[in-house]
């Protein structure tokens, strides 16, 4: 492999210091693809054979960041019967590394930029570690958040620097580092100003440091804190199993591969736990949690890289920004606009309600003990509609009503610069329909934030009939540029997440309705990977407000002459709840929970005797349905066009409406359990629960080719 076409750079200079530079040709990131492991090989075999006349190695990279590590493509084509293959490859990799750190020449690795996951285990194969004392780096293993376990080393090496207790958060629960707290920690050994600051730093550690060993081949090394069998880690031991079991239900493989590897590599030496920990990954590696994340992953890449933005439209950042009420919700997207740096006006009918939606920005940084100051002084409050003048885009966060809606798009659009975009902060209601009241429905869209505003970060951008490319790419900007992650559906009732939303509350409804017990619901839901039940969240969204969205839409339906819908069996659940039993939800004082103003909600107890309580049911049936029933819906926006792409249904469904990020989403949910296979269980459900499970075409004409969605 040539000089030029490798992606390793070798330089030595008359000191005898050699730099090995990562420089994937024609990529903008350096990963473990099969020609870097040729030529690392190579490298390091070169090192040996010349190590006579080296005095020290210093890696480091031409690419923004240090590494990223291995290449997520490759781990996709791995199939169960690939581990064999896997484990010899990463353990033919840690060899490699392996003998780098033992060739009695120092090693120092020296970061420009972020290193994460093998990107960081190839920098803990050198002795020294040397980073820019940038806060934007990020240092560490976040491989658990792919379903993967950081096998090159990164559990070995980080529990025996570490210890077994400490090293939990950045292994079990891939927490990622700044170089401050990575130096801290004594993971770096040096933070420099600048890139020349850096690179002297290395020189003058391999000058200082001429023999150096890894701590774990000393022979005076010890575990810090203890091992395993010392009182106080085994008595951490003996609780953190049933720790994570209960983080993750028992549904992400990862987390408990990982802990399984850092303990039993303690009690070994330290080659063989580099084994144990090869085996481990090669086995999460072709199982398809870490194929569903990995796509996630993938899926939300492609969302932040602008895959639903139109194409051709200069890129747009938003300098001034109107919004309009300023409840909760329009508090929050005032937080998280002025937090980024960008000027609004909070607009209420009084002065007074306007400031308390501002006063939401200094709640929301005093929680998190950060400064208001800056964001607060970004922030306009006013019950004056001449203060938005000139605002780019404003976003209406009123109340659900098409007549209020509409009158204050009349007020307010005239104030809009020119080409300035107007917004629907809308869950429900037809953005086509809402853009009549405005003089330019070609610059109306739909803006749906989800609540609370500073902690969701989905933003579902709705495209009306009339809705230009340019205000949806202006949308689109604007939600990345307040740090959100936005996915494209066009205009329909509900449009993609408050419709799938209601299919998940609706079927925990149902079951009820057939005397299923509400805990063995709750609890079915959560089982399969939900947030929260059906019945809790509908509390919390309140159940008044899904009759009246369920009444709005009969009524607007009748009125369009269009056909109506059969009646869910869960909506009658709802009504009674909310006409006969006074149990509206949490807001007004308990639902299908009581909420003790001194204890913990409880299920209401008169729920057995509303609606029964002892009916037999089936765990596994009821965790299909409440999985299936979102991922069909799914499938049907898909099929009408309400989504586009793949990648959006997967990011809206987990981020908008809580479904597993196990499954990768709703979309890749078909996927994981194949589409074949899919629409034969979708069959059965609907022969036994109705047409709501009957799968639609599209799914059908993929299982008949053999084909997979996306």
């Amino acid at each position: 492999m040539s000089q030029a076409a490798s992606p390793i750079r070798w330089e030595q200079d008359a000191s005898g210091i050699v730099t090995i530079t990562f420089d994937a040709p024609g990529a903008p990131v350096n990963t473990m693809t099969e020609a870097w492991d040729a030529a690392f090989a190579q490298t390091v075999e070169r090192l040996a054979k010349e190590k006579a006349s080296i005095k020290g190695v210093i890696l480091a990279s031409a690419k923004k960041t240090f590494f990223a590590g291995a290449e997520l493509k490759d781990v996709l084509k791995y199939g169960p019967e690939d581990g064999p293959k896997l484990f010899h490859w990463i353990e033919a990799t840690k060899k490699k590394m392996r003998q780098l750190e033992t060739l009695g020449i120092p090693v120092v690795a020296a970061l420009e930029g972020t290193a994460l996951g093998g990107g960081w285990e190839i920098a803990l194969s050198a002795h020294c570690r040397i980073v820019l004392d940038d806060p934007s780096i990020q240092l560490g293993l976040p491989e658990v958040t792919l379903g993967l376990l950081p096998g090159a080393g990164g559990v070995t090496k980080t529990v025996r620097m570490l210890g077994l207790q400490a090293s939990f958060p950045y292994l079990v629960e891939g927490k990622t580092m700044k170089p401050a707290e990575a130096a801290q920690l004594g993971l770096v050994q040096g933070l420099a100003a600048s890139k020349d600051d850096l690179f002297r730093m290395a020189r003058e550690w391999i000058a200082a440091n001429p023999s150096p060993k890894q701590p774990w081949d000393s022979p005076d090394y010890r575990m810090p804190g203890g091992g395993p069998s010392s009182p106080k880690i085994s008595q951490m031991l003996s609780v953190a199993p049933a720790m994570v079991v209960e983080k993750t239900r028992g549904l992400y493989p990862a987390p408990k591969a990982i802990m399984a590897a850092m303990v039993e590599g303690a009690y070994v030496d330290f080659d063989t736990a580099l084994r144990i920990e090869s085996r481990y990954l090669a086995r999460l590696a072709v199982g398809p949690v870490a194929k569903n994340l990995i796509n996630l992953f993938f899926n939300r890449t492609a969302i932040r890289s602008g895959a639903s933005r139109p194409k051709g439209v200069p890129k747009w950042k938003a300098t001034k920004v109107g919004i309009l009420g300023a409840g909760m919700m329009g508090g929050g997207i005032a937080f998280s606009t002025a937090n980024r740096g960008i000027a609004c006006v909070l607009k209420d009918v009084s002065l007074e309600a306007a400031e308390k939606g501002r006063s939401y920005t200094e709640k929301v940084l005093a929680k998190r003990k950060k400064p208001a100051d800056k964001a607060l002084a970004l922030i306009k409050a006013t019950a004056d509609y001449r203060d938005l003048q000139g605002c780019d885009l404003i976003i209406e966060a009123v109340f659900e009503k098409r007549d209020l809606k509409a009158q204050v798009t009349r007020e307010a659009e005239p104030h809009l610069a020119a080409g300035g975009v107007f917004a629907s902060n809308t869950s429900t209601l037809p953005i086509s329909g809402l853009a009549a009241a405005a003089a330019k429905p070609e610059n109306f869209i739909g803006l749906h934030f989800f609540s609370p505003v500073d902690r969701m970060e989905l933003v579902e951008i709705i495209v009306g009939s009339r809705t230009s490319p340019e205000t949806l790419a202006k949308s689109y900007d604007y939600v990345l540029q307040i740090g959100k992650t936005p996915i494209v559906v066009n205009d329909s009732r509900g449009f993609y997440t408050s419709r799938t939303f209601g299919t998940f509350v609706q079927e925990g409804c149902a079951m009820l309705a057939e005397g299923i017990p509400a805990a063995a619901i709750e609890n079915a839901a959560r089982q399969a990977g939900m947030p929260v039940g059906p019945l809790e969240v509908i509390d919390q969204t309140s159940l008044s407000l899904s009759m009246a969205v369920m009444e709005q839409t009969l009524a607007d339906l009748k009125a369009e002459g269009k056909p109506l819908p059969p009646e869910h069996p869960g909506q009658k659940v709802i009504v009674k709840m909310v006409k006969e039993l006074n149990r509206p939800g949490r807001a007004a004082g308990g639902g299908f929970y009581d909420y003790p103003k001194d204890g913990k909600k409880q299920l209401w107890p008169g729920l057995a005797k509303a609606f029964g309580g002892g009916a037999a049911f089936d765990l596994q049936e009821m965790k299909d349905r409440i999985l299936y029933r979102q991922a069909i819906e799914t499938a049907r926006c898909l099929e009408e066009r309400v989504l586009e792409t793949v990648h959006d249904g997967n990011i809206g469904s987990i981020f908008g409406i809580g479904f597993p990020a196990w499954t990768g989403g709703a979309l890749q949910f078909i996927n994981y359990v194949g589409v074949k296979k899919f629409v034969e269980r979708a069959d059965e459900l609907a022969k036994k629960y109705g047409e709501r499970f009957a799968p639609p075409r599209l799914l059908r004409d993929k299982a008949a080719k053999g084909e997979a969605l996306g």
